[in-house]
């Protein structure tokens, strides 16, 4: 099922293009909040892109820094309107306990619907519009880089508008 999201869009920007993706608090409000939350802290800015395998994943992870606000203490992914993980939609990472999301966040880079209820399922509360060319050139050139090399590819910036 797919979100209509509410206009609001999360701009990532790399070196390789920016991914614009439109929040959909309506999935889940608290995962959206936080998001906000990290984009506002500056969080996500000098972040890096570092996982490229079924999704891109991007967060704190190896920086030393620390999600403000501490983490996500819910996981919506069954609470409301459930938005399937398929090929653009970014969502929250987690360990195997579902309510302990952080700063880590994927996007899919193929359908991953076993990601709807593994671990208690990924939250999604963000897609890139199907039409949006230049999101999509830079979510495989950043998947191509990082599986050619194993490096990172960095977030410059980020911000909601």
């Amino acid at each position: 099922m797919a979100a209509a999201g509410t206009g609001k869009r999360l701009l990532l920007s790399t070196p390789l293009g920016e991914i614009a993706l439109s929040l959909l608090p309506e999935a889940a409000p608290a995962t959206v909040a936080h998001v906000e939350r990290l984009v506002a802290a500056g969080a996500w800015t000098g972040a890096s892109f570092y996982r490229s395998d079924f999704v891109i994943q991007f967060g704190l992870h190896g920086s030393g820094r620390s999600a403000p606000g501490g983490p996500l203490k819910v996981n919506e992914s069954a609470l409301r309107t459930r938005v399937s993980n398929l090929r653009g939609t970014a969502a929250i990472a987690h360990w195997d306990v579902p309510d302990c999301g952080d700063s880590e966040a994927f996007i899919s880079l193929k359908a991953n619907a076993h990601l709807d209820a593994a671990y208690g399922g990924y939250c999604v509360w963000a897609r890139v519009a199907d039409a949006d060319a230049p999101s999509w050139r830079a979510i495989d050139a950043i998947a191509a880089k990082i599986a050619a090399s194993g490096g990172t590819v960095p977030v410059t910036k980020a911000v909601i508008v």
